[in-house]
C-alpha cells in the first residue's frame, strides 16, 4: 500500500510529501506549495486550511477508507471484481443493443483525452471541432427521424421521453392534464414518466393506442415505434385523431430502425425521441448513452437542453456555437423549459462519427442486415411449432411457448450462456442487434428445439420480407460529411482535424469555477473499455453481474463515508438529475408524513440556475433568498421567509462552499433554521472538491446532497457530458432514494429517475479509481491543494482585479470571483472581451458572468502546479495591461487588440492589416505562445445572427467555400 505523508498542523514545517498516485494527481509540489504559502502569509497548509474552514464543521479524524493503492495495484483489483461480472449474450432488448465500436472511433474519440477532457462549448470559437460534430449528430436525428429541428443530445430514452411530455404540456393550448402511454413502450420508460409527471400533477393513462377512447381529455401520447415486444404498427390514424383533438404526439423510435422504416415525421409525430446507444456505443450495464429529441421547428425555444446552431463569425465564416437555449436555466431561472445542463456529448459524438463512418448505405446495410438475421431466427422458431403474430418486426421477435417450459427455456438458454427477455410466464422475447451471427442463431433455434434440429440454415434462409408497408421510401444522410470519409485513413483524418478545433485539458488549464476541470488520469479511465464492464445489458440477471455489484457496494460506502450521510444512490445519471432525484426524495418524505402542503423552496439569489428549474420539476413553488454584501446568505432574510412559510416549508436548496466560492460561517445556523420550521436542506454538491476529507455536509445539517462524480471525483466531462450525480441522504431519507421498474432495489418507495437502475453504471469505475488510488490521506490533502491554488490565484491577481468575495480570515475556498466590473466602466471592455482574449494567450475563459454579471469565477483545482498557474495569472495581469493601454489612451477604444480578440490565422495572413497594433501583439502575446500557439479555428461568433436566422442541420459544403 501507498501512504501518504500528510502536512504537519502547525507551526513552519516543510510542505507535505506526496508518494504514490497522489504525486501525480496533484499538481503544485512541495517547494511550490512553499513558496505559494509565503506570498499569501500563512506559515502552513494547515494553517490556510483552519483560516478558510469554520473550526465547527471541521472533521477531526482521517476518513475511514481504504489506505491508497498504486495505478497497478488498484487496476488489479478492479479487474478481479469485474471478472466476477459474466458477459453472456443478451437478446433482452428493450432498447438496449449491443454493438461494434469501430476501432478508430474508440481509439480516437472514446479513449482520447484530447476529446473527453473538454468542456461544454460555451467558448465557441475554441470548440469547433467538438460542435461540428454535434451537428452533424443534429443532422442525423433530423434525417432520420423526418422532423425538421434536433438538439445536441439528452440523457437517455426514458428521460427524453420525459422531457417530451414536459414541453407537450407547457404548450398545450388546453387545460387537459391527461397524458396517453402506450403499454407498448418500454417498462423503463413508463416508470420514469410516471415519476415525472406525479409532481406535475400529470396524470398518465396507460393503455392499448387501439383501443384508447379520445374522449378522455388529454395535451400528449407517447407511442414505442417498434414497441417494446418488437412489433411495428402504423400509427398514422392514431396521431391524426390525437391532432383532433389538440393533443401533441411523441414517438420513441429505434433509430436504426429509421435506415428502414418509414420515420415518426412522416407518420404525422410532433416530437421523436430514443437512444443513439446502437450506434456505436457499449451497452455498459446501462450507460452512458446520447439519447435524442427532435421536433417541429414551431417548438424550437420549449427544446430542453441544448441545441447546436450555426452562425458567422466577425470575418463572415461559417461558425457553429449553442443556440437558444445556452445556458437558460442561469436566465430563466424557474421559467426554464428544463433542468438538464450534462448532457451526453462524448456519446452522441460518437454515434455521429459512426454514421459519418458507415454512411447511410453503411447503415441501411446493418439494419438490413440485423433484420434478415431476425426473419430467419423467426422461420426457423415457426419450423419448431412456436407462434409469433403476423405483425411486422424490425430485430424483435415475441415468441409464444405454448405447451414449452419456460423454466425448461430458460435452463437451457443459460447453459448456452445466453440471456432472454421474459415477457411473462408464456412468452419470451428476442431482440437481435449488430453483434449477431448465424451461430447466435443456430444458438437460438436450438434452445427452443426439444430435439436434434430437422432442418438446416439453408432451409431457411432468404424468408420472405414483411417490413413491406412500412419501408422508408425519403432518403437521409445526404449531406457530403455522411459520404467522404469511409476507409479508416479518411475518417481518421476527419476525427483528428476536429480535435485539434477544440481547446482541452490536453492543451492548458481550463479554471471554469464551479466545473472542476481537473485530471482524469489514464489508470482511471482504463477500465472504460474492459468487455467485462462494457458489454453487460442493463437488465442482465444479477447473479451475472457480481462484479458491478461488488463495485456499486464499495462506492456507494465510500461515498457515504465522504459526505456523512447513510445511504447513497448512484442512479442520477447527471448533476441536474441528482439535483431531482433529492427534491423528489424530499417530497415523498414529507408525503409520507402527511404533510402534502410542503411545497415551498427557498433558493438563495446566487444559486446555480439548474437549481430552481428541478425544483418547479418537483412541484415546488420557488422563493428567493437574499444575499449579503459578501456574497453569504442573509440570514435574516433566510429567518424570516423560514418563518413566514413554516407550514408549507419544504427544502431550502444551498451550496457550500457558497456559489460565490466562500466557507459560510452560519452554514451550521442556517440548517437549524429549516429544521425548526419542518423543511429539509437540500445541499448541491457542485463545491464537494473543496470539503473532501476536511468536512461532511452529513455532519453540519444537510439532509441530501448530490454529488457530482464528473467533477470532484474525476469523471471527465467529456466535452459537455457524460456526468453523474448521485445523491446522499440521511437515515431518515433512505427509504424514499429511486426505484426501478424492471430490476428490483430493495426498500426503495420512489419511482425510476433514470432509465438504468445505477444510471451510467460503466464510468463509475472512474471515480471508484481514484478514490481507491487517493486513499483518504490523498483525498483530503487533494481539497487542501484545491483551496491553497485558488488562493494563490487570488492573491496574485486581486491587485489588478479584486476579488469579489472573500472570508472572515481574508481567505476563498476553492475558487474565487474576479471583478471585472471596473474596467468596463473605464475602458468599455466587457467580460466577454477578456475570455475572448484569453484564447490568444492559449486558455479557455473561467466561467463567465456567474454568478455575478461582469465577473470571471476561476476554479483551478488540485491538479494545476506553479508553473500553470502563473502562467494563467501572467495571461490575466497581461491582459490588464492592454486594458490599461485602452484607458491612457494609447490604445483605440473600438479597434483593439480585446475587441478583435479571438485572432485566427486567416485573419492575421490574409488580407490587409489595418490595425493599430502589430501582427505579433495579436497571435503571440506571451512568450509561450511562441513555443506552442493554440489556434481558434473562428473568429469572434456573431449569437444573435444566429438566433435571428436559426439553422440546426448542416450546412451545404459551399457556405464553407
Amino acid at each position: 500500500m501507498e501512504t501518504i505523508v500528510s502536512s504537519a498542523p502547525k507551526g513552519n514545517e516543510k510542505a507535505p510529501q506526496f508518494q504514490g498516485f497522489a504525486k501525480r494527481h496533484l499538481g503544485p509540489n512541495p517547494v511550490e506549495i512553499q513558496q505559494m504559502l509565503e506570498l499569501l502569509g500563512v506559515s502552513s497548509l494547515e494553517t490556510l486550511i483552519d483560516q478558510t474552514i469554520p473550526s465547527t464543521i471541521r472533521l477531526n479524524y482521517s476518513l475511514k477508507l481504504p489506505e491508497a493503492q498504486t495505478e497497478y495495484a488498484a487496476l488489479n483489483q478492479l479487474k478481479a471484481i469485474a471478472s466476477q461480472n459474466q458477459v453472456y449474450r443478451s437478446f433482452i432488448g428493450m432498447g438496449y443493443s449491443d454493438c461494434i465500436t469501430p476501432g478508430v472511433i474508440q481509439r480516437n474519440i472514446l479513449e482520447n483525452p484530447g476529446w473527453y477532457t473538454a468542456y461544454t462549448p460555451y467558448q465557441a470559437e475554441i470548440a469547433q471541432g467538438r460542435l461540428e460534430a454535434l451537428l452533424n449528430f443534429q443532422t442525423l436525428i433530423i434525417d432520420l427521424t423526418g422532423l425538421e429541428i434536433a438538439n445536441a443530445s439528452l440523457l437517455d430514452e426514458a428521460t427524453a421521453a420525459a422531457e417530451a411530455m414536459s414541453l407537450s404540456y407547457a404548450v398545450s393550448k388546453t387545460k387537459a392534464t391527461g397524458f396517453f402511454v402506450s403499454q407498448d413502450c418500454h417498462p423503463q420508460t413508463i416508470d420514469v414518466v410516471k415519476t415525472r409527471a406525479i409532481p406535475l400533477g400529470i396524470e398518465i393513462i396507460i393503455g392499448d393506442h387501439h383501443t384508447f377512447d379520445f374522449s378522455t381529455s388529454i395535451f400528449g401520447c407517447l407511442l414505442q415505434y417498434p414497441t417494446t415486444d418488437g412489433t411495428i404498427y402504423d400509427y398514422r390514424n392514431f396521431i391524426e385523431t390525437a391532432h383532433k383533438h389538440n393533443a401533441l404526439v411523441t414517438v420513441a423510435a429505434d433509430i436504426l430502425s429509421l435506415t428502414l422504416l418509414t420515420p415518426p415525421g412522416e407518420l404525422g409525430a410532433d416530437i421523436a425521441v430514443g437512444s443513439t446507444q446502437r450506434l456505436g456505443v457499449p451497452l455498459g450495464y446501462g450507460g452512458p448513452h446520447a439519447a435524442y429529441f427532435a421536433t417541429k421547428e414551431t417548438y424550437k425555444r420549449n427544446v430542453p437542453g441544448r441545441m447546436v446552431g450555426v452562425s458567422k463569425d466577425a470575418q463572415g465564416n461559417p461558425a457553429l456555437r449553442l443556440a437558444l437555449q445556452t445556458r437558460e436555466q442561469h436566465i430563466r431561472r424557474d421559467k426554464a423549459t428544463s433542468n438538464i445542463c450534462t448532457a451526453q456529448v462524448l456519446l452522441a459524438v460518437i454515434a455521429s462519427l459512426y454514421a459519418v463512418y458507415h454512411g447511410p448505405s453503411g447503415l441501411q446495410e446493418i439494419a438490413q442486415n440485423i433484420h434478415q438475421l431476425t426473419l430467419t431466427l423467426a422461420e426457423g422458431l415457426k419450423r419448431l411449432g412456436y407462434a409469433m403474430g403476423t405483425e411486422p418486426f424490425f430485430d424483435t421477435i415475441k415468441v409464444e411457448l405454448g405447451q414449452k417450459s419456460l423454466t425448461e427455456i430458460l435452463l437451457a438458454s443459460q447453459t448456452k450462456e445466453i440471456n432472454l427477455r421474459v415477457i411473462d410466464s408464456e412468452t419470451v422475447g428476442i431482440s437481435l442487434d449488430e453483434t449477431t451471427t448465424i451461430n447466435d442463431i443456430i444458438d437460438l433455434w436450438e434452445i427452443f428445439a426439444e430435439s436434434e434440429l430437422k432442418f438446416t440454415v439453408e432451409d431457411v434462409l432468404n424468408p420472405s420480407e414483411n417490413l413491406t408497408p412500412f419501408i422508408r421510401k425519403s432518403a437521409y444522410l445526404t449531406h457530403p460529411v455522411f459520404n467522404s470519409y469511409h476507409s479508416e485513413t479518411e475518417l481518421l483524418r476527419y476525427i483528428h482535424r476536429l480535435e485539434t478545433k477544440d481547446l482541452s485539458l490536453t492543451t492548458s488549464m481550463i479554471p471554469l469555477g464551479s466545473c472542476t476541470m481537473k485530471l482524469n488520469a489514464t489508470a482511471e479511465m482504463i477500465p472504460v473499455t474492459w468487455p467485462e464492464l462494457g458489454k453487460l445489458h442493463p437488465f442482465a440477471p444479477k447473479e451475472q453481474t457480481q462484479g458491478y455489484q461488488i463495485l456499486f457496494e464499495q462506492l456507494e460506502n465510500w461515498l457515504a463515508e465522504i459526505t456523512g450521510f447513510s445511504g447513497i444512490s448512484l442512479q442520477p445519471n447527471a448533476g441536474s438529475q441528482g439535483e431531482y432525484a433529492g427534491l423528489l426524495v424530499i417530497r415523498h418524505y414529507h408525503e409520507s408524513r402527511g404533510e402534502i402542503n410542503r411545497n415551498i423552496c427557498l433558493i438563495p439569489e446566487s444559486a446555480h440556475g439548474t437549481n430552481p428549474a428541478s425544483a418547479v420539476m418537483c412541484g415546488f413553488k420557488v422563493v428567493s433568498v437574499a444575499c449579503d454584501d459578501q456574497g453569504n446568505i442573509n440570514i435574516n432574510d433566510l429567518q424570516a421567509k423560514a418563518e413566514k412559510y413554516h407550514e408549507n416549508l419544504a427544502a431550502l436548496m444551498i451550496t457550500y462552499p457558497s456559489t460565490h466560492g466562500v466557507f459560510e460561517t452560519g452554514i451550521e445556523d442556517i440548517c437549524n433554521i429549516i429544521h425548526s420550521n419542518g423543511g429539509q436542506v437540500y445541499m448541491d454538491g457542485a463545491n464537494m472538491n473543496a470539503q473532501v476529507g476536511l468536512c461532511r455536509p452529513g455532519d453540519f445539517g444537510a439532509d441530501v446532497c448530490h454529488l457530482n462524480l464528473h467533477k470532484t471525483f474525476c469523471i471527465p466531462h467529456g466535452g459537455g457530458g457524460p456526468g453523474m450525480g448521485p445523491i446522499g441522504v440521511a437515515s431518515h431519507l433512505v427509504p424514499f432514494l429511486p426505484g426501478h421498474g424492471v430490476v428490483d432495489i430493495p426498500g426503495s418507495q420512489t419511482g425510476a429517475v433514470s432509465a438504468a437502475p445505477w444510471g451510467s453504471a460503466s464510468i463509475l469505475v472512474i471515480s471508484w479509481m481514484y478514490i481507491a488510488m487517493m486513499g483518504p490521506k490523498g483525498l483530503t490533502e487533494a481539497t487542501k491543494l484545491a483551496i491553497l491554488n485558488a488562493n494563490y490565484i487570488a492573491s496574485r491577481l486581486d491587485k489588478y482585479y479584486p476579488i469579489l468575495y472573500k472570508g472572515n480570515q481574508g481567505f476563498v475556498a476553492h475558487e474565487c470571483i474576479l471583478d471585472l466590473r471596473g474596467v468596463k466602466k473605464s475602458a468599455g471592455i466587457e467580460v466577454d472581451d477578456i475570455a475572448k482574449r484569453l484564447m490568444d494567450y492559449g486558455f479557455h475563459a473561467p466561467t463567465v458572468s456567474w454568478p455575478v454579471a461582469g465577473t470571471m469565477m476561476v476554479e483551478p483545482t488540485e491538479s494545476e502546479s506553479k508553473p500553470e498557474l502563473d502562467r494563467f495569472c501572467d495571461a490575466m495581469i497581461a491582459i490588464y495591461q492592454e486594458i490599461s493601454q485602452i484607458e491612457s489612451g494609447a490604445m483605440d477604444a473600438t479597434n483593439n487588440m480585446l475587441k478583435n480578440a479571438p485572432h485566427t490565422a486567416i485573419s492575421l495572413l490574409c488580407g490587409e492589416w489595418n490595425r493599430p497594433y502589430s501582427r505579433e501583439q495579436a497571435a503571440y502575446p506571451a512568450p509561450w505562445t511562441k513555443e506552442h500557439k493554440f489556434w481558434p479555428s473562428v473568429g469572434r461568433i456573431d449569437n444573435a445572427f444566429g438566433d435571428r436566422n436559426f439553422v440546426c442541420s448542416c450546412l451545404p459544403m459551399d457556405a464553407y467555400e
